[in-house]
């Protein structure tokens, strides 16, 4: 199923729709503000287990991200020092992971990790979608072959037409970009860029 959504003005049965698939255990791709990513409800681990099977990942050695709407509750799902608030702060929403201590509040799945990423992506549709819910939600890239044309990861017709039947939804945000988010360790004492992609930190 192809869902199409805009950054404001949604039909409210539409958006709550896409909430009670993520509820019941479903898996949505959608548009950030970086990449087309695949993901689930975060708090439930049936889901998750089926994104790292997709994705052919090992969810004990594969770090894994989740998209919260805002700040306010991170610290339910991350140990994060004042320095590292600080620094989310001023840079979210943005084109960025914080990699962050996970807390015990995430599903076992994440505990074989002692990490976990942090988006707050600058995309009203995902966002919206994730204060409707009161939950986090599991995040990751949609996978591209390596003979592949990019449109299968950019394009949600051609999204649909691969992985339609893999997912529950694909929402159709328009055209989605090619550069990942940067991604910074925050565990440490001192933040490090690990890697460089669309967004520049304001440090």
């Amino acid at each position: 199923m192809i869902q199409r959504l805009y950054t404001k003005n949604n039909n409210p049965n539409d958006l709550q729709r896409i909430v009670d698939i993520l509820n019941d255990g479903g898996i949505i791709i959608y548009p950030t503000d970086t990449m087309y990513a695949i993901g689930c409800h975060a708090l439930k681990e049936r889901p998750i287990e089926r994104i790292c099977k997709l994705k052919n990942i090992d969810p004990r050695k594969h770090n894994l991200s989740i998209i919260c709407y805002d700040l306010s509750n991170i610290s339910e799902y991350a140990r994060v020092s004042n320095a590292a608030f600080k620094l989310m702060k001023r840079n979210l929403p943005g084109p960025f992971t914080f990699i962050l201590a996970a807390d015990s509040r995430l599903p076992k799945i994440f505990r074989n990790r002692k990490e976990v990423g942090i988006r707050v992506p600058d995309n009203n549709i995902i966002r919206e979608i994730c204060q409707l819910l009161d939950a986090p939600i599991l995040t990751t890239t949609l996978p591209l072959g390596e003979n592949e044309d990019i449109e299968y990861i950019t394009d949600p017709e051609l999204i649909d037409e691969k992985f339609g039947d893999l997912v529950d939804v694909v929402i159709d945000g328009g055209i989605g970009g090619t550069v990942p988010s940067t991604v910074i360790n925050c565990i440490e004492d001192e933040p490090e860029i690990i890697r460089q992609g669309k967004g520049v930190l304001d440090e």
